[in-house]
């Protein structure tokens, strides 16, 4: 059986370990003693703002902001990129990935009304380059939940950005070598006991991802 690795708060990773184990693999609470060797790929799970320190800026809008999660999720992902095991990075974690490879964030969107939480994930469309994951797994243009008010600014080196809303904020990446990828949105509450009619099935997501861990 695959084991995942995810570095964050147990009370916060309900949904991903329910859709982990949905999908036959085990999922992992892992803490700085985590080595990346003992598990089959990280998914970073979503959370509050990185702090801005860590790409160069003063707060100008991060919310949440946890140094001992940052510290274990850099940490930790640190390991797993010197292995190139496989990488999914969620929501935070799709921003932690940029970070992590020198990019930079929007701290707070023009256009977070449309992105935010407001007592539900707000639900978009988003469009994906041809050629791309998503593209492969659900066509040009498709509706995703969102819960965010953050984004991508500059992307990381290796990265690119591969999937984007109509307001022309970042919605997915891809590395160009390793196998890594990074979503906005939370393909764990679009699956399984959190599927909804006005969204893709986000299984498609994690399973390429467990896919990928497999090869």
């Amino acid at each position: 059986m695959l084991r995942i690795a995810i570095p964050g708060i147990p009370e916060d990773t309900t949904n991903y370990f329910a859709a982990m184990k949905a999908l036959g693999v085990e999922p992992v609470t892992v803490g700085l003693n985590c080595k990346a060797d003992e598990y089959d790929g990280l998914l970073l799970p979503g959370g509050g703002d990185v702090d801005p320190a860590r790409y160069g800026q003063e707060n100008l809008g991060s919310i949440g902001i946890d140094p001992a999660l940052d510290q274990l999720q850099f940490t930790v992902l640190e390991r797993f990129v010197q292995l190139q095991k496989p990488i999914l990075g969620i929501c935070r974690g799709h921003q932690v990935l940029n970070i992590y490879f020198g990019g930079t964030l929007v701290q707070d969107l023009p256009q977070a009304e449309t992105h935010r939480w407001i007592e539900k994930d707000q639900v978009h469309a988003i469009r994906a380059q041809a050629g791309t994951l998503l593209h492969t797994l659900y066509g040009a243009e498709f509706c995703v939940n969102s819960s965010h008010h953050q984004g991508g600014d500059l992307p990381g080196k290796g990265l690119r950005y591969t999937a984007f809303g109509a307001d022309g904020v970042v919605e997915a990446m891809e590395h160009e070598t390793l196998p890594i990828w990074g979503v906005q949105f939370h393909p764990e509450r679009m699956c399984f006991a959190h599927a909804r009619p006005d969204t893709v099935d986000g299984s498609l997501v994690l399973q390429h991802f467990l896919n990928s861990c497999i090869r």
